[in-house]
């Protein structure tokens, strides 16, 4: 049973997810906030497997919600992902870096929504090819330095195949898609995410994304 605390500051949004969620089997919504201190709160009471959580709420912001829930050793299970009203919305790629775990605009479609809610909890990243490159171009670049990057001293630690499959998470790409480009296994691509991932201490993919332009291994405009 996938288990879900709803963080929104809308009681009717709130309402209509709680009841798409509930007709699901496998899924169950355990809480629900309307505020970023509740949404934590919250959160560590209950310990879902994935918080649904909208960026702007009263006091505490998602944004801030999110970055607290991930920095909660006891949370380290739990995966956030954001509720926006645009894909655009400004803060996304902020979220990202604070530990969100992908995000869906409000209005997607319900089928879209459970598919996300799964694969998340499943520990992929929500992050379709089109919207990471969109995430990179629009809103990392205004966190470039002025230089050149400078990698940091994690990235010592992958080889040269973990680097290429860093690259190709950061594109978007699932791990058939990184096996059939690298002309390897689907399991072995696997395991260069899976020891990636471990090496980096990124929470899931989406983590991996931020990682690979951090680091410089990608940088905005590349993938356009």
């Amino acid at each position: 049973m996938i288990t879900v605390l709803l963080a929104d500051d809308q009681a009717l949004v709130r309402a209509g997810f709680r009841a798409l969620l509930n007709a699901e089997p496998d899924i169950k919504v355990v809480a629900e906030a309307g505020d970023g201190v509740e949404a934590v709160r919250q959160a560590q009471q209950t310990h879902p497997d994935v918080v649904l959580m909208d960026i702007r709420m009263p006091g505490v912001d998602g944004l801030e919600a999110t970055k607290r829930i991930a920095a909660d050793p006891a949370l380290a299970e739990t995966r956030v992902v954001i509720l926006t009203t645009f894909e655009l919305d400004e803060y996304v790629f902020e979220a990202l870096r604070g530990g969100a775990s992908g995000f869906l605009v409000k209005d997607t479609e319900p089928v879209e929504l459970l598919r996300g809610i799964r694969a998340v909890a499943a520990g992929d990243g929500l992050l379709s090819p089109s919207v990471t490159r969109r995430v990179i171009s629009e809103f990392a670049g205004k966190h470039a330095p002025s230089g050149p990057a400078a990698p940091p001293a994690l990235l010592d630690a992958l080889t040269d195949r973990e680097r290429e499959v860093v690259v190709l998470v950061a594109e978007g790409l699932s791990n058939d898609e990184i096996a059939a480009r690298l002309v390897i296994s689907p399991a072995t691509a696997k395991t260069h995410v899976s020891r990636s991932m471990i090496k980096l201490a990124a929470r899931d993919r989406a983590q991996l994304v931020v990682f690979a332009y951090e680091a410089g291994l990608i940088r905005p405009g590349w993938l356009a």
